[in-house]
């Protein structure tokens, strides 16, 4: 072995603000006015400085910046499970709307733990990011009002009385009403409600049902605790589980409406393994519009709600924070519309104007 083997290999150092100065035959001082894109350096010295930048690998530091100007231009985001279709649609937003207003989005899942959720409303250990959205699901609004530390925070869900905290949301009791409705004009009159979130008095899942129940009531009816079904989880083993407890004991039902298109797909399936047909034994609804449900045999008729518009709002609403920190704290509204496919209505379905 050769003396330069026996020697371990020392990794090259970063390159600095001096190195790129010294390349461009510039001060440190004009990198940094061309790092941070100020007007005042000639194009022909920009031109010179971006080249010795180029192929030296020069990167800023972030600590550095930010101690400098007080932003890192980052912002958190906290969502409770990125393999849903649902989550992973926000985060793609969210995404494209901070880099359109010069910012970059760091991604955290929290698996819906409420120590995690605390962590990240408290602003996790060190302050990297300018801000934090979080759209809790193991914590209550009120919960998480309780925790929230220094940094901004806007949350996507429900608000809490008294919260000081910027909130985004859908109108998940509304939706859940006007969904059930639908299939109450359908002329159904034994409907079942899977999705309610055991144990929580909070969250989508119990809201939608209140809205199921609300649309009952209505129509001068009333809910019967054997025709709401709690799901673990929001996804499609939890249907086929919740249909199959439905066949094997539960009461008699002509409509299924589901608190989200996982859930529904779910218990399409298992539904259809048992010889019910849809919908003509039963109609089936969701909530989320993924993508599965316009592909799913039946087609799925469902709630789509603006995600596009959730994104963009819950942005708008950090960057307000973040840049007015006492500005009052504000509910923005984001809508819905109902999407009526072939899972109630058959062929009918195929007479409308594209997703109704």
């Amino acid at each position: 072995m050769s003396q330069s083997e026996d020697v371990p290999r020392r990794r090259s150092r970063r390159p600095s603000v001096k190195d790129v100065a010294e390349r461009a035959g510039v001060s440190w001082k004009t990198v940094s006015n061309v790092v941070n894109n100020r007007s005042n350096v000639r194009p022909e010295t920009r031109a010179r400085v971006e080249e010795a930048i180029a192929a030296l690998g020069y990167r800023t530091s972030l600590a550095g910046r930010q101690l400098r100007q007080g932003r890192t231009h980052l912002l958190a985001v906290a969502l409770p499970d990125l393999t849903m279709p649902y989550f992973a649609a926000l985060a793609h937003n969210i995404i494209a709307a901070a880099e359109s207003r010069g910012y970059t989005v760091l991604i955290n899942e929290t698996n819906g733990n409420p120590a995690t959720e605390r962590y990240v409303a408290g602003g996790f250990d060190a302050q990297f990011a300018d801000g934090i959205i979080l759209r809790p699901e193991g914590l209550d609004s009120a919960h998480v009002t309780s925790s929230h530390g220094p940094l901004p925070l806007v949350l996507l869900g429900e608000r809490a009385d008294g919260s000081h905290l910027d909130h985004v949301i859908i109108d998940n009791q509304r939706s859940g009403r006007e969904i059930t409705a639908h299939v109450l004009g359908l002329g159904r009159t034994s409907p079942v409600f899977v999705g309610a979130e055991e144990g929580r008095r909070f969250g989508p899942g119990w809201l939608r049902m209140l809205g199921f129940r609300d649309a009952l009531e209505d129509a001068g009816g009333s809910v019967e605790r054997s025709r709401v079904l709690p799901a673990r989880r929001f996804d499609r083993e939890s249907g086929v589980r919740a249909a199959e407890a439905l066949l094997a004991d539960g009461p008699d039902f002509d409509a299924v409406v589901c608190a989200n298109d996982l859930i529904a797909v779910g218990v399409m399936y298992a539904l259809r393994r048992h010889g019910v047909r849809i919908p003509d034994d039963a109609v089936v609804t969701g909530w989320d519009d993924a993508p599965e449900g316009a592909y799913s045999n039946p087609t799925l008729t469902t709630v789509a709600p603006d995600i596009t518009a959730s994104a963009e709002r819950a942005v708008e609403a950090l960057i307000r924070r973040i840049e007015e920190p006492d500005a009052p704290a504000e509910e923005l509204r984001v809508g819905h519309r109902l999407v009526l496919r072939e899972s109630t209505l058959g062929a009918d379905a195929a007479h409308l104007p594209g997703d109704a």
